[in-house]
Protein backbone atom coordinates (compact mmCIF):
# COMPACT_ATOMS: atom_id res chain seq x y z
CA UNK A 1 0.00 0.00 0.00
CA UNK A 2 1.10 3.57 -1.07
CA UNK A 3 2.70 5.98 2.14
CA UNK A 4 0.82 9.09 2.65
CA UNK A 5 3.36 12.01 2.26
CA UNK A 6 2.15 15.03 4.82
CA UNK A 7 4.59 17.24 3.44
CA UNK A 8 7.20 17.25 0.29
CA UNK A 9 10.73 16.84 0.95
CA UNK A 10 13.01 20.07 -1.23
CA UNK A 11 14.41 18.90 -4.20
CA UNK A 12 18.15 19.60 -5.48
CA UNK A 13 18.57 22.05 -8.02
CA UNK A 14 18.59 19.29 -11.06
CA UNK A 15 15.67 17.67 -10.08
CA UNK A 16 12.43 18.02 -12.05
CA UNK A 17 10.36 20.83 -11.71
CA UNK A 18 6.20 21.20 -11.07
CA UNK A 19 4.44 24.26 -10.86
CA UNK A 20 8.03 26.14 -10.24
CA UNK A 21 8.67 23.62 -7.36
CA UNK A 22 11.44 20.66 -7.55
CA UNK A 23 10.41 17.45 -7.64
CA UNK A 24 12.81 14.51 -5.73
CA UNK A 25 14.97 13.00 -9.07
CA UNK A 26 14.07 9.28 -7.11
CA UNK A 27 11.13 8.85 -9.04
CA UNK A 28 12.13 10.82 -12.12
CA UNK A 29 12.47 8.52 -15.38
CA UNK A 30 10.90 5.27 -13.52
CA UNK A 31 7.81 3.74 -15.70
CA UNK A 32 4.61 4.07 -13.55
CA UNK A 33 1.38 3.06 -14.40
CA UNK A 34 -1.92 4.47 -12.58
CA UNK A 35 -4.90 2.65 -12.63
CA UNK A 36 -8.25 4.79 -12.42
CA UNK A 37 -11.25 3.05 -11.61
CA UNK A 38 -14.55 4.87 -12.43
CA UNK A 39 -17.42 5.27 -9.79
CA UNK A 40 -18.22 2.42 -7.78
CA UNK A 41 -21.87 2.16 -7.81
CA UNK A 42 -23.48 0.11 -4.57
CA UNK A 43 -22.22 -2.95 -3.27
CA UNK A 44 -22.27 -4.59 -6.52
CA UNK A 45 -19.95 -1.81 -7.81
CA UNK A 46 -17.58 -2.53 -4.16
CA UNK A 47 -17.40 -6.39 -5.11
CA UNK A 48 -16.64 -6.17 -8.33
CA UNK A 49 -13.75 -4.07 -7.63
CA UNK A 50 -12.35 -5.97 -4.87
CA UNK A 51 -12.40 -9.24 -6.84
CA UNK A 52 -11.14 -8.01 -9.86
CA UNK A 53 -8.37 -6.69 -8.24
CA UNK A 54 -6.44 -9.42 -8.56
CA UNK A 55 -6.84 -9.73 -11.92
CA UNK A 56 -6.11 -6.10 -12.80
CA UNK A 57 -2.44 -6.24 -10.72
CA UNK A 58 -1.66 -9.69 -12.47
CA UNK A 59 -2.30 -8.21 -16.26
CA UNK A 60 -1.24 -4.61 -15.29
CA UNK A 61 0.97 -4.58 -12.42
CA UNK A 62 -0.34 -1.00 -11.36
CA UNK A 63 1.80 1.45 -9.49
CA UNK A 64 -0.61 3.25 -8.15
CA UNK A 65 -4.68 2.23 -8.19
CA UNK A 66 -6.81 5.16 -7.12
CA UNK A 67 -11.31 4.51 -7.66
CA UNK A 68 -14.37 7.26 -7.34
CA UNK A 69 -16.36 6.34 -4.45
CA UNK A 70 -18.91 8.77 -4.13
CA UNK A 71 -21.78 6.45 -5.32
CA UNK A 72 -20.68 3.09 -3.07
CA UNK A 73 -22.66 3.06 -0.21
CA UNK A 74 -26.23 2.24 -1.58
CA UNK A 75 -25.69 3.63 -4.74
CA UNK A 76 -25.07 7.60 -2.66
CA UNK A 77 -22.37 8.75 -0.81
CA UNK A 78 -19.71 6.65 0.99
CA UNK A 79 -19.22 5.61 4.44
CA UNK A 80 -16.46 5.41 7.06
CA UNK A 81 -16.77 1.30 6.85
CA UNK A 82 -16.75 0.66 3.46
CA UNK A 83 -13.70 3.20 2.58
CA UNK A 84 -11.73 1.57 5.30
CA UNK A 85 -12.15 -1.57 3.14
CA UNK A 86 -11.08 -0.26 0.11
CA UNK A 87 -8.43 1.21 1.58
CA UNK A 88 -7.27 -2.16 3.29
CA UNK A 89 -7.22 -3.72 0.16
CA UNK A 90 -4.52 -1.81 -1.21
CA UNK A 91 -6.49 1.10 -2.89
CA UNK A 92 -4.29 4.08 -2.65
CA UNK A 93 -6.71 7.06 -2.98
CA UNK A 94 -10.27 7.65 -2.97
CA UNK A 95 -12.13 10.82 -4.97
CA UNK A 96 -15.70 11.84 -4.55
CA UNK A 97 -17.99 14.07 -5.48
CA UNK A 98 -21.82 15.73 -5.63
CA UNK A 99 -22.89 13.04 -3.21
CA UNK A 100 -19.75 13.44 -0.80
CA UNK A 101 -22.12 14.63 2.21
CA UNK A 102 -24.80 12.19 1.56
CA UNK A 103 -24.49 10.43 4.94
CA UNK A 104 -23.42 12.01 7.51
CA UNK A 105 -21.39 9.74 9.00
CA UNK A 106 -18.37 10.54 6.58
CA UNK A 107 -17.93 14.03 7.26
CA UNK A 108 -15.17 13.47 10.73
CA UNK A 109 -13.71 10.50 8.61
CA UNK A 110 -13.29 13.26 5.80
CA UNK A 111 -10.96 15.17 7.82
CA UNK A 112 -9.35 12.29 9.56
CA UNK A 113 -8.77 10.28 6.84
CA UNK A 114 -5.77 11.63 4.49
CA UNK A 115 -6.39 8.81 1.22
CA UNK A 116 -10.04 10.24 0.66
CA UNK A 117 -10.45 13.55 -1.24
CA UNK A 118 -13.45 15.57 -1.99
CA UNK A 119 -13.57 18.34 -4.57
CA UNK A 120 -11.19 20.93 -3.74
CA UNK A 121 -13.73 23.66 -5.30
CA UNK A 122 -16.33 22.48 -2.46
CA UNK A 123 -16.65 25.83 0.34
CA UNK A 124 -13.39 25.35 2.53
CA UNK A 125 -15.73 25.40 5.43
CA UNK A 126 -17.45 21.75 4.53
CA UNK A 127 -15.47 18.87 5.89
CA UNK A 128 -12.50 16.99 4.19
CA UNK A 129 -10.14 17.94 1.78
CA UNK A 130 -9.23 18.43 -2.20
CA UNK A 131 -5.67 16.94 -2.38
CA UNK A 132 -3.61 14.10 -1.47
CA UNK A 133 0.24 13.09 -1.97
CA UNK A 134 0.46 8.93 -2.12
CA UNK A 135 4.22 7.22 -2.35
CA UNK A 136 5.04 3.84 -3.50
CA UNK A 137 9.07 3.40 -4.14
CA UNK A 138 9.84 6.78 -3.84
CA UNK A 139 7.25 7.43 -6.25
CA UNK A 140 5.17 10.51 -5.06
CA UNK A 141 1.77 10.77 -6.93
CA UNK A 142 -0.60 13.82 -6.19
CA UNK A 143 -4.22 13.30 -6.14
CA UNK A 144 -7.08 15.91 -6.66
CA UNK A 145 -10.66 16.47 -6.89
CA UNK A 146 -12.63 18.75 -8.98
CA UNK A 147 -16.36 19.08 -9.36
CA UNK A 148 -18.01 20.74 -12.54
CA UNK A 149 -19.63 23.93 -12.01
CA UNK A 150 -22.53 23.29 -14.59
CA UNK A 151 -25.55 21.47 -12.93
CA UNK A 152 -23.77 20.57 -10.23
CA UNK A 153 -23.11 22.24 -7.18
CA UNK A 154 -19.53 23.34 -6.17
CA UNK A 155 -19.01 26.38 -4.34
CA UNK A 156 -16.09 27.67 -6.59
CA UNK A 157 -14.79 27.63 -9.84
CA UNK A 158 -12.95 24.48 -10.41
CA UNK A 159 -10.79 26.52 -12.86
CA UNK A 160 -9.61 28.93 -10.26
CA UNK A 161 -9.23 26.46 -7.72
CA UNK A 162 -7.46 23.77 -9.72
CA UNK A 163 -3.87 26.36 -9.25
CA UNK A 164 -4.56 27.04 -5.44
CA UNK A 165 -4.90 22.65 -5.20
CA UNK A 166 -1.67 21.99 -7.38
CA UNK A 167 0.17 24.71 -5.46
CA UNK A 168 -1.00 22.48 -2.27
CA UNK A 169 0.84 19.16 -3.42
CA UNK A 170 4.41 20.22 -3.05
CA UNK A 171 7.00 18.24 -4.68
CA UNK A 172 5.58 15.26 -6.93
CA UNK A 173 6.61 13.21 -9.42
CA UNK A 174 2.97 12.99 -11.28
CA UNK A 175 -0.56 14.49 -10.88
CA UNK A 176 -3.81 12.65 -11.24
CA UNK A 177 -6.67 14.97 -11.29
CA UNK A 178 -10.57 13.40 -11.40
CA UNK A 179 -12.80 16.40 -12.85
CA UNK A 180 -16.48 15.14 -11.73
CA UNK A 181 -18.42 16.90 -14.05
CA UNK A 182 -22.10 16.37 -15.81
CA UNK A 183 -21.13 18.52 -18.92
CA UNK A 184 -18.63 17.18 -21.62
CA UNK A 185 -17.78 20.83 -21.76
CA UNK A 186 -16.33 21.61 -18.49
CA UNK A 187 -14.24 18.23 -18.59
CA UNK A 188 -12.78 18.68 -21.90
CA UNK A 189 -11.75 22.39 -20.86
CA UNK A 190 -10.03 21.36 -17.94
CA UNK A 191 -8.38 18.55 -19.97
CA UNK A 192 -6.99 21.59 -23.04
CA UNK A 193 -6.31 24.00 -19.63
CA UNK A 194 -4.21 21.36 -17.56
CA UNK A 195 -2.24 19.95 -20.35
CA UNK A 196 1.59 19.65 -19.57
CA UNK A 197 1.10 20.58 -16.12
CA UNK A 198 -0.63 17.09 -14.49
CA UNK A 199 -0.25 13.51 -15.80
CA UNK A 200 -3.81 12.65 -16.24
CA UNK A 201 -7.34 14.48 -16.15
CA UNK A 202 -10.12 12.06 -16.23
CA UNK A 203 -13.78 13.07 -16.02
CA UNK A 204 -16.34 10.85 -13.90
CA UNK A 205 -20.05 11.30 -12.94
CA UNK A 206 -22.16 10.05 -15.94
CA UNK A 207 -21.37 6.32 -15.43
CA UNK A 208 -21.17 6.18 -19.06
CA UNK A 209 -17.42 5.58 -20.76
CA UNK A 210 -16.64 8.09 -23.61
CA UNK A 211 -14.47 6.81 -26.52
CA UNK A 212 -12.16 9.91 -26.65
CA UNK A 213 -9.49 8.24 -24.34
CA UNK A 214 -6.18 10.14 -25.74
CA UNK A 215 -2.83 11.90 -24.63
CA UNK A 216 -3.14 15.52 -25.72
CA UNK A 217 -0.05 17.01 -26.92
CA UNK A 218 1.54 18.70 -23.80
CA UNK A 219 1.49 15.36 -22.58
CA UNK A 220 -1.31 14.91 -20.22
CA UNK A 221 -4.07 11.70 -20.39
CA UNK A 222 -7.18 12.59 -20.76
CA UNK A 223 -10.70 10.95 -21.25
CA UNK A 224 -14.21 12.90 -20.57
CA UNK A 225 -15.82 9.57 -18.72
CA UNK A 226 -14.36 6.60 -17.14
CA UNK A 227 -17.57 5.29 -16.89
CA UNK A 228 -18.78 3.12 -13.96
CA UNK A 229 -17.84 0.50 -11.93
CA UNK A 230 -21.28 -1.61 -11.16
CA UNK A 231 -24.55 -2.90 -12.90
CA UNK A 232 -24.53 -2.25 -15.99
CA UNK A 233 -27.83 -4.13 -17.20
CA UNK A 234 -29.67 -1.06 -14.96
CA UNK A 235 -29.78 2.61 -16.22
CA UNK A 236 -26.30 4.38 -15.15
CA UNK A 237 -26.70 1.92 -11.86
CA UNK A 238 -30.65 2.43 -11.34
CA UNK A 239 -32.94 -1.03 -11.66
CA UNK A 240 -34.68 0.21 -15.64
CA UNK A 241 -37.48 -0.91 -14.73
CA UNK A 242 -37.73 2.07 -11.75
CA UNK A 243 -35.96 4.36 -13.82
CA UNK A 244 -38.21 3.56 -16.92
CA UNK A 245 -41.23 3.77 -14.31
CA UNK A 246 -40.15 7.57 -13.74
CA UNK A 247 -39.77 8.87 -16.94
CA UNK A 248 -42.75 7.12 -18.35
CA UNK A 249 -44.97 8.77 -15.44
CA UNK A 250 -42.51 11.91 -13.94
CA UNK A 251 -43.42 11.02 -10.98
CA UNK A 252 -41.12 10.51 -7.65
CA UNK A 253 -40.29 6.43 -8.03
CA UNK A 254 -37.62 5.07 -5.38
CA UNK A 255 -34.41 3.69 -7.06
CA UNK A 256 -32.45 0.81 -5.76
CA UNK A 257 -28.81 -0.40 -7.36
CA UNK A 258 -29.38 -2.87 -9.85
CA UNK A 259 -27.26 -5.92 -9.76
CA UNK A 260 -27.36 -7.37 -13.48
CA UNK A 261 -24.22 -7.55 -15.34
CA UNK A 262 -21.73 -6.19 -13.76
CA UNK A 263 -18.77 -4.51 -15.18
CA UNK A 264 -15.31 -2.97 -14.26
CA UNK A 265 -14.78 0.49 -16.02
CA UNK A 266 -11.96 2.25 -15.63
CA UNK A 267 -8.34 3.61 -17.28
CA UNK A 268 -4.54 2.68 -17.37
CA UNK A 269 -2.08 5.26 -17.63
CA UNK A 270 1.44 4.42 -18.41
CA UNK A 271 5.05 7.39 -18.00
CA UNK A 272 8.11 6.85 -17.99
CA UNK A 273 8.99 10.91 -17.36
CA UNK A 274 7.59 13.34 -14.56
CA UNK A 275 4.14 14.70 -14.85
CA UNK A 276 4.21 13.06 -18.45
CA UNK A 277 2.02 10.53 -19.93
CA UNK A 278 3.32 8.23 -22.16
CA UNK A 279 -0.21 6.52 -23.04
CA UNK A 280 -4.52 5.83 -21.71
CA UNK A 281 -5.41 2.67 -22.15
CA UNK A 282 -9.48 1.72 -21.43
CA UNK A 283 -10.03 -1.24 -19.45
CA UNK A 284 -13.57 -2.87 -19.94
CA UNK A 285 -14.24 -5.79 -18.07
CA UNK A 286 -16.84 -7.87 -16.53
CA UNK A 287 -16.88 -8.56 -12.95
CA UNK A 288 -14.54 -12.30 -12.77
CA UNK A 289 -17.06 -14.95 -13.47
CA UNK A 290 -16.28 -17.35 -10.60
CA UNK A 291 -17.44 -14.42 -8.26
CA UNK A 292 -20.65 -13.46 -10.50
CA UNK A 293 -21.92 -17.05 -9.64
CA UNK A 294 -22.26 -16.60 -6.17
CA UNK A 295 -24.20 -13.68 -6.36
Amino acid sequence: MAEIQAAAAEGSAASPVHDGQPVDASGAGRDVSILFVGDLVGGIGRRTLLESLPVLRERYAPTFVVVNGENVAGGLGITPKIADELIAAGIDAITLGNHTYHRREIYRYLDAQPRIVRPANFLRSQPGRGVCVVERDGVRLGVVNLSGNLYLRAGRSAFTEIEVALGELGAIDHVLVDMHAEATSEKIAMGWHLDGRVTAVVGTHTHVPTADARVLPGGTAYITDVGMTGPRGGVIGVKREQAIESLLTQMPVRFETSDEDPWLMGVLIRCSRPMRAESIEQVLMPRPADASKER
